[in-house]
C-alpha cells in the first residue's frame, strides 16, 4: 500500500471517529423531555421532601470525576431560586435506583417539577444555562396550572 494512501485512509479514520464522539458528547448534553409517568417518592431518595416549585436530581457516584463539578452547579443555580432544591444521590450502593431511573452514565440529571414529575432529563455534565432555562420553562409551565 501506498505511504500517502496509508495516511489518508487514517486522517479519514481519526476525523470520522472524533465526529462521532463530538455528536454523541452534544447528544448527552442535550436535555431530553421525558414522557410524565410516575411521581418520584423523596424517601425513596433518602430526602424529606421535594422543591416547592422544582427539584433538580442529580445521580452521581463515589468514582465520578465529573460530578463534584455538577454538584456545585446545580447547588449554586438552586440557592439562587426560590422554591428550587437540589438533591445528589449516590448510585455505588444504591443499584436499585440507577436500574430503575435507567442511570447507564454520572453524572445524569434529572429535573423534577413541584409534583415531583420527571421533565427533563440530562445526561454527563449539562451546561448551567441550559439548566437555567429549562429550570425558568418547567417552574412558568407549573405556574400557569
Amino acid at each position: 500500500m501506498d505511504l500517502l494512501l496509508a495516511v489518508a485512509v487514517l486522517t479519514a479514520l481519526l476525523a470520522v471517529t472524533v465526529g462521532l464522539g463530538l455528536l454523541l458528547r452534544w447528544v448527552q448534553t442535550r436535555p431530553r423531555h421525558v414522557d410524565p409517568s410516575e411521581s418520584i417518592d423523596p424517601q425513596r431518595l433518602g430526602a424529606d421532601a421535594l422543591g416547592d416549585r422544582a427539584t433538580l436530581l442529580q445521580f452521581s457516584t463515589e468514582f465520578c470525576g465529573r460530578c463534584p463539578g455538577v454538584h456545585r452547579t446545580l447547588a449554586d443555580v438552586a440557592a439562587q431560586r426560590d422554591g428550587v432544591l437540589h438533591l445528589d444521590v449516590d448510585l455505588t450502593h444504591r443499584p436499585d435506583i440507577a436500574k430503575h431511573f435507567q442511570v447507564l452514565q454520572t453524572p445524569t440529571t434529572l429535573i423534577l417539577d413541584r409534583k415531583g414529575v420527571v421533565r427533563t432529563r440530562f445526561g454527563g455534565t449539562p451546561g448551567r444555562d441550559v439548566v437555567e432555562l429549562e429550570l425558568a420553562r418547567i417552574t412558568e409551565e407549573t405556574a400557569r396550572v
